[in-house]
């Protein structure tokens, strides 16, 4: 459909806890447009998912994966494409694991960030039929880091040592996206 303009860090809009998504948006095929459109800004920016609020809207959707090998996680395992819309998280288990993070609103920089290593999440998928997968390692890191821009979180707000938050290019010279 169209690729949209991906709101930086600094941007209030980016700040807001999105609105749930009524029915009545699945019925009318709103969300499915709105979903391609994501998919194609995903795509152009080769990112690993993106939420609503990144491209200004203000809806608790989030797609992620499906993709193939991203350039920006070289080694990351593939992640089944998903659209997620009113997500339920659910953490299994205290363990945490910290990971490095990038994300298309934060361009140029990586942080490294602890979350949970297991989860259970759940919710609608474009069409309105609800859904729900047990993940861990990547798929949940990701999952976690879409669903925090729903609540208008950024990752740097979750990097608990800044002496792991930088410049990707300083930070993996080799490996610079």
């Amino acid at each position: 459909m169209a690729v949209r303009e991906i709101l930086k860090m600094g941007d209030a809009r980016l700040l807001r806890v999105a609105q749930p998504v009524p029915s009545s948006l699945f019925a009318s095929g709103e969300i499915e447009a709105l979903v391609a459109d994501m998919l194609d800004t995903m795509k152009a920016a080769s990112g690993a998912g993106i939420a609503a609020p990144q491209i200004g809207v203000d809806l608790r959707v989030v797609i992620f994966g499906g993709t193939g090998k991203n350039p920006r996680y070289p080694d990351a395992p593939e992640i089944p494409f998903t659209v997620l819309c009113n997500p339920v998280i659910e953490p299994l288990g205290d363990e945490k694991t910290s990971g490095w993070e990038g994300c298309l609103s934060v361009p140029g920089l990586r942080g490294e960030v602890p979350r949970f290593e297991r989860l259970r999440y759940s919710g609608l998928d474009q069409t309105g039929t609800r859904f729900e997968r047990t993940v861990d390692g990547f798929h949940a890191r990701v999952v976690q880091h879409e669903c925090d821009h729903l609540d208008g979180i950024l990752y740097p707000q979750r990097v608990e040592d800044l002496t792991q938050f930088g410049f990707t290019d300083v930070l993996f010279p080799a490996v610079a996206v």
